[in-house]
Order: structure tokens, then sequence, then C-alpha cells
């Protein structure tokens, strides 16, 4: 097998905090006169904070906020989201996952999170997963939003291995196209009709093998 690290998106893939940050953004477009759908939730996924706060602004009409407002409406955001996911237990964790990165682990490859989300470390101290990886790469450490490989790039580089020897594993299609753009091997994690450039899709980690990254 020619892959020698793994390198996981956190939100979607490992763990599923989707649900408090649409609960966060919807508290904060519910305070400001207007509401926020799980649709709309949907085009906010690996987009980073500062621009789903202008997309969510723009759903609500909202053209005069100054860019100090806008930073404390994020910082407001962030804050609620923080309150949900120090909430977090080890159960959360999506089906398989823990043991799909052990088995990776076992087999002597390398495992990163490539994540844009800047709450990184909290989540994963709270899902009791640090130890499982040998890099954490986040949103303090990348200052390109995804479909720009920076996170991934940095992950491989972390970890000594060439981007071409990772496969990247993402639930977003602007994840896939970051992986892609790094040179790098993909895993959808959702719907073959979304992550229609993903090499393999899979609906969960539980669902995958070593085999099956070996024909990758």
């Amino acid at each position: 097998m020619n892959i020698k690290a793994c390198i996981f998106d956190l939100d979607g893939v490992i763990v599923d905090t989707a649900v408090y940050h649409y609960k966060a953004w919807k508290r904060l477009a519910n305070e400001m006169g207007f509401d926020f759908t799980e649709r709309q939730n949907e085009q906010l996924k690996g987009v980073s904070r500062m621009a789903s706060l202008d997309l969510i602004l723009g759903w609500g009409n909202i053209t005069n906020k100054t860019s100090e407002e806008k930073d404390a409406l994020a910082t407001q955001k962030n804050m609620w989201y923080i309150e949900m996911i120090n909430q977090l237990t080890p159960a959360e964790i999506l089906p398989g996952a823990r043991e799909f990165v052990q088995i990776c682990r076992d087999a002597g490859l390398k495992t990163a999170i490539g994540s844009a989300s800047k709450n990184t470390p909290t989540i994963l101290n709270k899902l009791e997963l640090t130890q499982l990886f040998d890099a954490i790469i986040d949103g303090n450490s990348v200052s390109a939003p995804k479909p720009d490989p920076e996170v991934f790039l940095k992950g491989a580089e972390a970890v000594g291995v060439a981007p071409a020897h990772c496969v990247v594993f993402e639930d977003a299609v602007a994840g896939i196209e970051a992986a892609i753009n790094g040179g790098m091997k993909t895993v959808g994690i959702g719907s073959i009709d979304i992550l229609t450039k993903a090499q393999i899709v899979v609906s969960g980690l539980d669902k995958l093998t070593l085999d099956m990254l070996a024909e990758l």
C-alpha cells in the first residue's frame, strides 16, 4: 500500500458538531429578527466563520454592519457554540471513527487532523481522542480556507509524509477539492451524489477497511 498517512477532517467525519453550529447561528439570526434554516446551514459546510456570517447576514437582508459589529456577532456565535461543545462526551464520536483511526495507527500509518475549526483542541479533548493523532492542524494554524489545500499540506508536512502518499477523509465538497488541489487521495464521507470528486465515498468510517484504501 502506497498510503503512509491518513488526514481526517473533524466535523462530519470524526464527530458531528454541525448541529451545534446550526443552533448557534440560528440563535444569532433569531436575535437579529429573522430565521435561519437547515437548508441554508448546509451551504455553510467547510466555510469559515466570517464567510458564514456574511452569508447569513445576506439571507437576512442585513447590509449595514461594520467590520467591528461583524466581529462581535461572530464572537457571540462562537461563545454559544463553545458552551455547547463543552458538553460533548466520547459517546458522540461518529460510529466506527475511533476504531478506524486506531486500525490505521496499528498498521503503521501516520494520522492527522486537518480542520478549519479553531475549536478543534477542545473538541478532541472532550472526545478523549487527542492521543490518536500524530499532528493536529486546525483553524489556529492556517489562514487559507478550503478548497485551498493549506490545512492538508501542513498536515502532511507535520507527519513527514509526501502529499502523494496521503489520503484525506472529508465530508464537504470544498474539503475534497482541497485534498485534490494538494495532490492527495480522497475518501468522501457522506453522499456519493454530493461528493462526486472523491475516489471512494462511504456513509461513515465504520464502512471503511484498509483493503479499500489499498485500492486508491
